[in-house]
């Protein structure tokens, strides 16, 4: 009987992590790479982000500035975060950790910048987040099978969306939808900023996985690794 009783224990011990694994987290951890960069960002089924005429305006303001030198790019020189979704085009490595419990980490070599995902919590009211605007903004996510879905807002406004000076304003929200493809990782991101858009618009991004790849020291203005295998980077 006694053999019998542990059996069954073993049995409801089993059952128990078999469920456990059934609704476990999927894991995208890793280190991870584009293979292709490209300093506009590119929007889903193709065309151009569809600005307002607030949008339009400030484009060529910044357009303008940039190549004037009157306005400087900040995330360049003097290394502050891209914010999303200019990070997302990085041609550097970046590291995704699924620790502590409850969160996802991003570690981006360029900048070392830092995006902290909370799972399972809601995102606070903008008004809220604007009193302490983030380059990267807040996120929060949560799992929808085997994608992680991040939603993020309260932007600090100096930040562009892209290297060409694509704008956003403090209205700025995005939904990104993370998942592994094989040995890939895909990022679709949904601008939303109805002050510059006059629509949601996507962008997809697709990095490889390296294992063989360990994140390196970074600094604005320095010599830094080989980008000569990622296609759009400009030799030096």
């Amino acid at each position: 009987m006694k053999v019998l009783r542990c059996c069954g224990a073993g049995l409801a011990v089993m059952g128990f992590l078999c469920a456990q694994d059934a609704t476990a987290a999927p894991d995208i951890s890793g280190t991870y790479w584009a293979t292709s960069y490209s300093p506009k960002i590119q929007v889903v089924g193709g065309g151009e982000p569809p600005l307002t005429a607030a949008g339009k305006a400030a484009y060529a303001m910044n357009q303008a500035g940039l190549a004037d030198g009157s306005m400087v790019d900040r995330a360049r020189k003097l290394c502050v975060p891209d914010g999303v979704p200019r990070v997302l085009a990085t041609p550097y490595p970046f590291e995704v950790f699924q620790v502590p419990p409850g969160q996802v980490t991003f570690v981006y070599e360029m900048n070392h910048q830092l995006r902290v995902i909370v799972l399972d919590k809601p995102l606070a009211k903008l008004d809220s987040l604007m009193g302490d605007p983030w380059y990267n903004g807040h996120s929060v996510g949560r799992f929808d099978g085997d994608t992680l879905v991040v939603e993020s807002a309260g932007y600090n406004a100096t930040t562009f969306l892209d290297a060409s000076g694509l704008p956003h304003s403090e209205a700025l929200r995005t939904l990104e939808r993370i998942r592994k493809l094989g040995d890939q990782l895909e990022d679709i991101v949904t601008i939303h900023d109805p002050q510059m858009y006059a629509g949601d618009w996507q962008a997809r991004f697709i990095y490889e996985a390296r294992a063989d790849v360990r994140i390196e020291d970074y600094a604005c203005n320095d010599t830094h690794r080989d980008l000569s295998q990622v296609s759009g980077v400009r030799p030096r």
